[in-house]
Formats: structure tokens, sequence, C-alpha cells
């Protein structure tokens, strides 16, 4: 354990969680790491950091979980999200701010809310509504580098089984990594390089929840799933005000 600090043993332990979350949601490495990290150092360099992990265990996740993957929602919703999210990851490089994360969470709560209470049935993202969707979601999520949230409130306008919705969220945010993790080698390269073995445990970590996570995925009945899921992003949201 010699050179290992407290803060290595928190950063595995969030990374384990988080991959868990991601595995039943299809989001929660960003939300979860981001701020971990942010605690000791820049929030740009905190959110570039987590693409490593974050790619790392969704590629894990993805494997598990292709044959479930919605084609139709993967190139419709999928393709404006990663192109929304390369233009707010290179703006989120050099502008952040604290009432972009209040925007975030209130987001989060209202969705996850609406969800809950049955009032957001009424909506269906079909034909051009995806596009834009998915271009507003990878476009904030860009900005505030915490994509996944956003992007799950969004597909919970698609009618989607509990596996077809977490595989295609992973599917999707594959391809916004690779769209954003050139802006972050570019914008951040030299930091990243400083912090390699604590990137490390976090992507040890990640790969240990994401495996853990598909257990308890396989464990969550078809017709909770939603409410599972609105309940996490709800409390996302009310803990990203909070820090905001």
């Amino acid at each position: 354990m010699d050179g290992v600090t407290a803060f290595d043993l928190l950063v595995a332990a969030v990374a384990v969680l988080a991959g868990a979350v991601a595995s039943v949601s299809g989001f929660g490495i960003g939300s979860l790491l981001t701020p971990t990290l942010a605690l000791q150092m820049d929030p740009r360099l905190a959110v570039a950091a987590v693409s490593v992990p974050h790619v790392v265990g969704t590629a894990l996740r993805f494997w598990m979980l292709r044959r479930h993957v919605d084609r139709r929602v993967l190139v419709s919703f999928g393709a404006m999200s990663a192109a929304g999210s390369l233009a707010g990851a290179a703006a989120g490089a050099v502008l952040r701010s604290e009432a972009l994360l209040a925007i975030l969470g209130t987001l989060l709560v209202v969705v996850g809310l609406g969800e809950l209470s049955g009032w957001r049935k009424r909506l269906r993202f079909d034909g051009p509504w995806a596009w834009v969707a998915g271009a507003a979601s990878g476009l904030f999520g860009g900005l505030v580098g915490n994509q996944g949230p956003l992007r799950a409130a969004a597909m919970l306008g698609f009618d989607l089984p509990k596996a077809a919705f977490v595989s295609t969220a992973t599917a999707i945010a594959l391809v916004v990594d690779a769209a954003r993790m050139p802006v972050y080698a570019i914008t951040q390269g030299p930091g990243l390089v400083a912090i390699a073995p604590l990137i490390a445990i976090a992507t040890a970590g990640v790969v240990v929840g994401t495996i853990a996570g598909q257990h308890a995925l396989a464990a969550v009945p078809e017709r909770l799933f939603r409410t599972v899921v609105a309940t996490l992003l709800v409390t996302l949201g009310v803990l990203v005000l909070w820090a905001a």
C-alpha cells in the first residue's frame, strides 16, 4: 500500500460504484468520477481525465450488450449527440460556469420527476425531434462535461426496453467519446500525462464495477427499469444543484 493515498482509494471506490451504476442506467461514470477528481484538480482537467476510464468502461459495457442496440435511435439521436458533443467539448475547454451546472441539475430533476409522475409519457421523440434532442443533449453535455445523464433523460422519450436502452445509450456514448477525446488530448494533454497513475486507478475501478453491474441490470424487473433511471436522474440532479 506504500505510495497509495487516501484520495487514490476514494477514486477507486467511486470508480467501482460509477461503473456499476452505468451498467444499470447507461450513465454514471462521468457523473460520479468528474466531481470526485475535481476535488483535487482543475475541473477541465478532471473532465478530460475521466474520458479515459469512461471510454474503457463504455467499450466493455457495449461488448456485453451489443446485440440489443436499437439502430434507429443510434443513427438519428446518436449521430446528432456526437456532433453536439464535439462542439460542446471544444467550448467547454475554455468556458466553465456554475450557472451551467445549476441548469443541468434542474433539467435532471425535472425530467426525472416527470417520468416518476407520468406526465413525461406524453413526450415522444420521432423524426426531426430525435435529431434535435440528440444535438441539444450532446451540446450541453459537452459544455458541462457530463453528457450521460442528459442523454439518458432525452432517451426516456423513446420507448425502449431496458437492455436496448442501456446498450443504445452505451453505443452512443462510444461515438461521443470518439468525437471528444481528441479535443481533450489537445487541450489537456500535459496534465493528463502528469496524473496517469490516478487515471489508471479510476479505469481499473470502472472495469470492476462494470462487470459487477451487469448482474444488477439483470435483476431489475423490466416494469421498474424506467423508475430506477428516473430516480437516479433526480438524485444526481439534486447532487449537482448542491455542488453548484
